[in-house]
């Protein structure tokens, strides 16, 4: 059995044919042969709330408002993706309810998928406005005493133990980043 098969050159030089033969090594088979394609990774699952630990990072304030970092840190065995804004709102009472409005989600940096290892951290930037900036009538103000966050894209939220002053009228004081990779914590 032979084939023919052509070597390309450059359109200057001259196209040379090559003649291969090949020789069969057994009979042919009729069932087909095994692939041996490799198939990709899959991509790490979402961060489950229940194997995320959240906790306060570097705190600083300013004129009116104070920025806190929340570190997410992977507890988890596999490593595992956060994607997006997580939800954040303050929180008090027994049980726990949530205080005022959800955070409103900052743009100043674009979304991007974090992939946790075990034991690694991301984090987000939460702004929280003084709400005695505002006229009682308002902002009726309250203290709170969790955070309460939804990891991005889940259901679940963690409660951390936060005190600070929040409006139960329907005024925005949070305003959180999107997840970054690495911590944002001093420690």
């Amino acid at each position: 059995m032979a084939a023919l098969a052509s070597a390309c050159g450059s359109a200057s030089s001259p196209t040379r044919t090559v003649t291969v033969t090949v020789t069969p090594t057994g009979p042919a088979s009729t069932s087909p042969t095994p692939s041996s394609s490799s198939t990709a990774p899959s991509a790490p699952a979402a961060c489950l709330s229940r194997y995320l630990g959240a906790k306060v990072g570097v705190t600083q304030g300013t004129a009116g408002s104070t920025y806190i970092v929340l570190d997410f840190t992977n507890l988890g065995t596999v490593s595992c993706t956060l994607y997006g804004y997580p939800g954040v709102s303050l929180a008090g009472g027994k049980p726990v309810t949530q205080i005022g409005l959800a955070a409103t989600e900052s743009d100043t940096a674009p979304r991007q998928l974090v992939t946790l290892a075990p034991g690694a951290v991301g984090n987000a930037l939460l702004r929280i406005t003084d709400a005695d900036n505002y006229p009682p009538a308002r902002c009726h103000p309250v203290t709170a005493t969790f955070l309460q966050i939804y990891p991005p894209n889940q259901t679940v939220p963690i409660y951390l133990g936060f005190s600070s002053r929040a409006c139960t009228k329907p005024v925005h004081i949070l305003t959180i980043g999107v997840v970054q990779p690495g911590s944002g914590s001093s420690s």
